[in-house]
């Protein structure tokens, strides 16, 4: 994506980190922002035989979350590298997001981020 005008923003979801539990993202207020989002996750290390599921929630209140439908990353298995994008309508979510982690198997260790980038209102 090619931003000619310094109009994009980006916004950290998970940083960067190495993770063997599962974990969720801090809730991020989005509603500055207008029409789609681009949501990159980044695996660089996995464990073999393990597994890494990233999915995106929303919340009108940065308390209770539910799953955005739709909103799901490919599952990374088998210490396989990872990098998706997938888009996010921000009309048709709630003011907050974060994205959940799940971790499974038996040493489970992977080495991740999920990022976000996006357009502000200008008002």
């Amino acid at each position: 994506m090619i931003d000619l005008q310094n109009e994009l923003t980006a916004i950290s979801l998970m940083a960067a980190d190495s993770k063997a539990a599962s974990a969720n993202g801090t809730g991020v207020d989005i509603s500055d922002y207008i029409g789609k989002l681009k949501l990159t996750l980044d695996c660089e290390i996995g464990t073999s035989g393990d597994t890494l599921d990233v999915k995106v929630q929303d919340s009108p209140d940065d308390s209770t979350y539910t799953d955005v439908s739709g909103a799901t990353f490919t599952q990374v298995t088998d210490a396989a590298l990872a990098f998706e994008s997938i888009g996010l309508d921000t009309r048709a979510v709630e003011k907050y997001i974060r994205v959940v982690a799940t971790i499974a198997g038996s040493g489970p260790v992977f080495v991740f981020s999920v990022s976000a980038v996006g357009r502000k209102q200008v008002i």
